[in-house]
């Protein structure tokens, strides 16, 4: 990855930036503590998002969630499925131990993934296979239509039969009818994109049961 760009959740592209430290724990924490201000308009759409399967609340789910960043994505899906085992997937190690603390709750229930999405084996360093993956405003910005269509075929890869990939994230890449081409060439056979404003998505795409 380039330092203009990061692969963790909740996040946004700052084009004017150019110069993150992903790695480095004093620049987290000042990003996360601008950006969980907008956790509050974020979570109703997330909820949404996680009911669009239909899972059962009491269902043994594994679940992936990619570029997990400071765990918003993960703490809902732990609150709403008491019995998941969640994989939280980011290239960005502070990031990780962001998420370690403010899930302190859930230990036993987690496993932590240190992957670059754009490395050929981040799909081996997740593990897997699982039943359901999510992900909120992370793979945008990988940037190009070309890094995305591999994320989603990866995710592809990862999900047992009937499984589901559910990602509220921009579209700035391809627009909607692009995420949707995407999904549909990664191997998924049914996917649905809903507009979220005029930027956002939320996706959700199933595997071939």
């Amino acid at each position: 990855m380039t330092s203009d760009t990061h692969q963790h959740g909740a996040g946004h592209w700052h084009g004017d930036r150019p110069h993150h430290d992903w790695q480095s724990a004093g620049y987290v924490q000042e990003w996360i503590d601008g950006d969980v201000t907008k956790d509050a308009e974020r979570v109703p759409v997330l909820r949404r998002m996680l009911a669009l399967p239909g899972l059962a609340a009491d269902a043994p789910l594994e679940v992936l969630d990619i570029g997990a960043g400071y765990g918003i994505v993960s703490r809902l899906v732990l609150e709403a499925f008491p019995h998941a085992h969640l994989t939280l997937q980011d290239f960005s190690a502070p990031m990780l131990e962001q998420s370690k603390q403010r899930l302190a709750e859930f230990a036993g229930r987690m496993s932590f993934v240190l992957a670059d999405l754009t490395e050929p084996d981040w799909t081996a360093k997740c593990g897997g296979p699982f039943d359901l993956a999510v992900s909120a405003i992370a793979v945008h910005n990988l940037g190009v239509a070309e890094k995305i269509a591999a994320v989603y075929a990866g995710v592809r890869t990862l999900l047992k039969p009937g499984g589901a990939f559910l990602d509220a994230d921009y579209v700035f890449a391809g627009g909607r009818e692009g995420h949707l081409q995407w999904l549909r060439e990664a191997g998924f056979t049914r996917v649905q994109a809903e507009m979220e404003g005029e930027r956002m998505a939320v996706m959700a795409a199933y595997a071939p049961g």
